[in-house]
């Protein structure tokens, strides 16, 4: 029997030009304030940037084949994508379309939807809650005299999607159009990722292949994934608390030169080292398919605690100052509050991975 090749961790040089390129972007055209301001109105989502990362970049498609318009890159790709979006905590429904919805449309061989996210001309949203784990139950709509009625929940990014694939009880994935549907927004904490109410009384929808395995592809690959966007927060929530206790001063001596706040940021900077390996071996076991649900699962089960204490340190080691709206800490710590259920707990990954290794509970 032929060894399995070990996870490629690092990344490459055109990983690092990708890494760059994202960044540069999101400098220029998602600053903090912006983000601030973008979130305390009526349109969350940050439509320009959307296009420059989809249409101008070709971001949107790069898990889509070439053939259908895509870049045909793979997971590792696009966890970078994700984690420079999540230290920006950009307002974009690029984890919600370009991952998880996509990964819906590929297990359905929806080409011609696909060609359609891949050129930026549809944003899809997987009419699934947020919170459901891979795996796990998922609320589904009536199928009466070939038209869609009910309603679902918690559907993140449901506001900017053009498209929503919608669950029936007929064991479908249906395609319906937003238009056809009633989006009414919910109250989310995460005021960058906003979810909505769908209501359906009446819709036609396409049908486009079986719900279940579909749905279960797109909610591990979101998981998956979701943790590179976990560890762009902690990262940035890191690189700002050291800058600003490098500036700061107290009893005329720069704050970060207390021995007690090095011990927490060196503990911090080690919990941030494991979130990095366990989110690059996720998006590696994604692009080669080798233990992908113990991968996914592990770094499910450690991102969000990670990545919560990243945002509460910040908060308290900027002197409270991010609980207050100038300040764009606030919007990290709602992030990753809101992250850590998203896709399914730390609880029920880890449950998911006891079973997964044979690990009896006690």
């Amino acid at each position: 029997m032929s060894a399995q090749p070990e996870p490629a961790l690092l990344h490459s040089e055109e990983e690092e030009a990708l890494r760059a390129a994202v960044r540069d972007l999101l400098t220029d055209h998602c600053d903090p304030a912006g983000v601030i301001a973008r979130s305390e109105s009526a349109a969350v989502h940050d439509v320009p940037l959307w296009k420059a990362l989809s249409d101008a970049m070709g971001l949107a498609g790069l898990l889509i084949p070439e053939e259908l318009g895509g870049q045909g890159a793979s997971h590792r790709e696009t966890a970078v994508v994700l984690a420079e979006l999540g230290r920006a905590v950009a307002p974009v429904p690029y984890l919600t379309s370009a991952v998880v919805a996509t990964e819906a449309l590929l297990a359905c061989g929806a080409d011609d939807l696909l060609g359609e996210l891949a050129s930026a001309a549809t944003v899809a949203a997987l009419a699934v809650g947020l919170h459901v784990a891979p795996g796990g139950a998922f609320a589904s709509v009536r199928l009466e005299d070939g038209t869609l009625h009910g309603e679902l929940t918690a559907i993140a990014d449901a506001s900017a999607a053009d498209v929503l694939l919608v669950p029936a009880d007929d064991g479908g994935l249906y395609a319906v159009r937003t238009a056809d549907a009633t989006v009414v927004p919910q109250v989310s904490l995460d005021l960058t990722r906003p979810v909505a109410r769908v209501a359906l009384d009446g819709a036609t929808g396409r049908r486009l292949g079986e719900a279940a395995p579909a749905v279960r592809r797109a909610l591990r690959t979101g998981a998956g994934l979701l943790a590179s966007e976990q560890l762009g927060l902690a990262d940035w929530l890191l690189t700002e608390t050291v800058r600003h206790l490098k500036e700061r001063r107290q009893f005329n001596r720069r704050v970060g030169g207390f021995q007690a706040l090095k011990h927490r940021l060196a503990r911090l900077w080690l919990e941030i080292a494991g979130l990095r390996a366990a989110a690059r071996n996720a998006a590696d076991a994604l692009a080669t398919g080798a233990d992908t649900d113990i991968a996914v699962a592990v770094a499910q089960a450690h991102a969000a605690r990670v990545a919560v204490h990243a945002a509460e340190e910040a908060l308290q080691l900027h002197g409270g100052i991010g609980m207050t709206w100038e300040h764009p800490v606030h919007l990290y710590l709602k992030r990753a509050k809101a992250d850590s259920i998203a896709y399914g707990t730390a609880g029920a990954h880890r449950e998911a991975l006891a079973a997964l290794v044979d690990l009896p509970a006690p």
